[in-house]
């Protein structure tokens, strides 16, 4: 991916900050918060799982447990 220097360039190992990194936070804060997975969001913009938790849990995000929706016993 070539550099354009545009907010939706995220080449890989490229270090966000400023505004562009604010950006891509609320994007990702949007995503996460409507029910999407942090590993699903760090595929779909190229950065790594700790990237994306990082910047989640800078913007404040209560984030979800892990593992999937659990089974309730029958009484």
């Amino acid at each position: 991916m070539a550099a354009t220097g545009t907010a939706t360039s995220t080449e890989k190992g490229r270090r966000i900050v400023g505004q562009e990194r604010q950006t891509l936070a609320k994007d990702l804060v949007k995503r996460y918060t409507s029910g999407e997975s942090i590993r699903a969001l760090a595929a779909s913009t190229g950065r790594s799982y700790g990237f994306v938790h990082r910047v989640l849990t800078e913007s404040g995000v209560q984030l979800r447990q892990r593992g999937g929706a659990r089974r309730r016993k029958k009484a």
